[in-house]
């Protein structure tokens, strides 16, 4: 009678476990990186941004993409000011990252810019998305494009 019960919930744990997995793998995973510079002049700001697009911005299951400097005009108690140049990208799931991370450009991007690094900091979170209405300018915005459109819009940029 003792197995039964240790085996079923073995058994159980097993499938919760699973189901868990698979969950995870179904949310986007927003990918949120912070990079100190030993050398932070605008001119060295601008080249890890140009870097950022150049290798990370169009990798397959990519989402989203973003980079840019710390925006030196908001000082506000809560701003966190400890770096020089965001990265953010939003991937369509965890495996999508997990490829991201061992893809030759990004590799590429590790290797050539890492020298001028002073701290790296990197946040990974499941995140769902809102469809908030139209922000202007926003290319690909869901308020604006239905979801095939969406799609078909996102597999151009990757091609291109």
């Amino acid at each position: 009678m003792m197995r039964w019960i240790v085996g079923s919930l073995t058994a159980a744990l097993v499938v919760w476990l699973a189901g868990a997995v698979a969950q995870a793998e179904e949310k986007m995973l927003a990918h949120d990186v912070y990079f100190s510079l030993n050398d932070n002049s605008p001119q060295a700001k601008e080249k890890l941004v140009a870097a950022c697009k150049r290798y990370l911005s169009d990798h397959p299951g990519t989402v989203w993409f973003a980079a840019g400097p710390l925006a030196e005009e908001l000082k506000r108690d809560v701003n966190d000011r400890d770096f020089d140049v965001a990265l953010h990208l939003v991937f369509k799931s965890k495996a999508a990252h997990d490829q991201y991370a061992k893809a030759e450009k990004h590799l590429k991007f590790i290797e050539g810019n890492k020298e001028n690094w002073k701290k790296v900091r990197v946040f990974d979170s499941y995140v769902e998305a809102s469809a908030h209405g139209a922000v202007e300018g926003m290319p690909g915005n869901p308020a604006e494009i239905s979801k095939p459109a969406a799609t078909k819009e996102r597999k151009k940029r990757v091609r291109q």
